[in-house]
């Protein structure tokens, strides 16, 4: 999906982009990529880097900018980047509309992870289904969701996402998408906008990881995808959450969220675990031992709660470490 040989994907360093209404002016430095809905460069503008998209369709480009206004009105939440104007530019005599929007800088997704351990993998995970809850819960879903538009900025490390060319209302046709990371594409599902159509994306994203250069469709379908996840020794501790991912069976962001929440819970403090567990069941029930175990199942969210903050505190310590 490259438009690179539309007009606005020609754009060369040094162009100058002079807003028709506003008149604000951009000076062009790089291209910084090309989708199905136009072309985003790096530019400078009133002395600051900002990130600005021209496409020739004005439909595409109203859109994504509305999208970007709602992000930013989440609560408590920086999903995508900062909106800042929309405009048109006067080019060999027809206008050309375009928006900037904040640059995001950081690290691309696994870049970051190079020289990190494999926790961090999991830390990341939990930070984006946390995000992608937040947009499905508002009506949206990525559709366009793959490593390439996935940024870890900070510190402290945040996930953020680059491209929203791909975002679509729930219940509609996913308007831009990546092959490898499209269900449609595996045949494993409809392109219809809804919150497992990201879940699906988010399952191929950890089998990316483990697979750096992907790997081609042959006969498509789960058996071919699972496959590759019992011959990679890493991806076989994900296999719960991937056989549930890409075959449809969350319901929810926030439910794989948990999921891992929870196994990496385990995977860090077993003793906390077995101490819940180890809760003794064996009298006849009562009101008091249905009280005592409402207690205890709550007292053990917060435990867990406690722990993933504590992890991601000392990863943090430890990024700070290495990078004085």
């Amino acid at each position: 999906m490259n438009t690179s040989k539309n007009p606005e994907a020609n754009i060369t360093p040094g162009s100058i982009i002079l807003g028709k209404w506003s008149q604000n002016q951009y000076t062009i430095l790089r291209e910084l990529g090309s989708g199905a809905t136009g072309t985003v460069y790096l530019a400078r503008g009133n002395g600051t880097k900002v990130a600005l998209k021209v496409s020739s369709d004005s439909l595409s480009i109203t859109s994504e900018v509305n999208v970007l206004k709602y992000l930013s009105k989440v609560q408590g939440k920086k999903l995508g980047p900062s909106f800042i104007e929309m405009d048109d530019w006067v080019h060999t005599g027809r206008s050309i509309p375009f928006y900037v929007m904040e640059y995001v800088q950081g690290d691309t997704l696994f870049s970051f992870m190079k020289q990190r351990k494999d926790e961090w993998f999991g830390i990341i995970l939990i930070q984006l289904l946390g995000d992608l809850h937040d947009l499905h819960n508002a009506g949206w879903v990525f559709g366009d969701l793959k490593p390439d538009n996935l940024l870890i900025s900070g510190p402290p490390p945040k996930i953020r996402w680059l491209d929203v060319g791909g975002t679509t209302m729930v219940g509609r046709a996913i308007k831009e998408y990546t092959e490898f990371f499209d269900r449609g594409f595996w045949g494993l599902g409809s392109r219809r906008a809804e919150p497992s159509y990201d879940l699906f994306a988010v399952a191929m994203i950890i089998i990316n990881f483990a697979y750096p250069s992907r790997f081609e469709k042959k006969e498509g379908g789960w058996e071919q995808l699972k496959r590759y996840i019992d011959k990679e020794r890493w991806l076989r501790k994900y296999s719960r959450f991937l056989d549930k991912a890409i075959n449809g069976q969350y319901q929810s962001a926030l439910e794989m969220k948990q999921d891992l929440l929870s196994y990496y819970s385990k995977k860090t403090s077993p003793t906390i675990h077995k101490r819940t567990k180890s809760i003794s069941y064996h009298k006849k029930p009562n009101p008091q031992m249905r009280y005592q175990k409402k207690k205890v199942q709550k007292r053990r969210g917060y435990l867990e709660t406690i722990l993933i903050v504590l992890i991601m505190f000392a990863f943090y310590v430890i990024y700070l470490i290495g990078h004085m």
